[in-house]
């Protein structure tokens, strides 16, 4: 998999070489330190990728780990402090479906 430094998104959206809307991932979580670390409390976060030279490319912080962010609000706003107006969004650990969700719901 491709990845990207933080530091570098300006310097390529400059250029032209992220080609797509940002990609908000919900998944679980791989990095274990920081603020929110108590994986027991906050197993899942979201992660953000962008397009960039043809491929899909994960963002890592400064220090080569990928960045992560406990709430799809948070990772908003630091998208729109990075520039980008629009994102699309992904959740790959609840799953979707009819079954998701429906418990106590009657589909008449």
């Amino acid at each position: 998999m491709a990845t990207i430094r933080q530091s570098d998104i300006e310097k390529l959206r400059l250029q032209y070489r992220i080609t797509d809307i940002p990609l908000a991932v919900r998944t679980e979580r791989n990095v274990e330190a920081g603020g929110f670390a108590d994986a027991s409390r906050n197993p899942n976060t979201w992660t953000a990728y962008l397009f960039v030279d043809g491929q899909w490319a994960q963002i890592e912080s400064a220090r080569g780990l990928r960045r992560e962010w406990t709430s799809l609000d948070r990772l908003e706003r630091w998208l729109r402090s990075m520039g980008f107006r629009a994102f699309a969004v992904r959740n790959d650990v609840e799953p979707a479906g009819p079954q998701a969700g429906s418990a106590g719901v009657s589909m008449k």
